[in-house]
């Protein structure tokens, strides 16, 4: 029995089907903005189009899971 996926990962799926990019992709658009702030990377996705609540999940697993700081 697989373990139900909570917290921001859970957003994934449907950030995925809403804005045609997969997470690998949206990752590696912030790359570049590694070094910036938290609400500047949600700011950058905001500008992609993305909500605020998406674009924090994405922001928050990906400076937890890549260095993002």
């Amino acid at each position: 029995m697989s373990e139900q996926v909570k917290g921001p990962k859970s957003y994934f799926p449907s950030i995925e089907s809403k804005y045609g990019k997969t997470v690998e992709e949206w990752f590696a658009e912030l790359r570049p903005l590694a070094g910036q702030k938290h609400m500047d990377q949600v700011a950058f996705l905001k500008e992609q189009g993305m909500g605020h609540g998406h674009a924090n999940a994405l922001v928050h697993v990906f400076r937890a899971e890549h260095g993002g700081a």
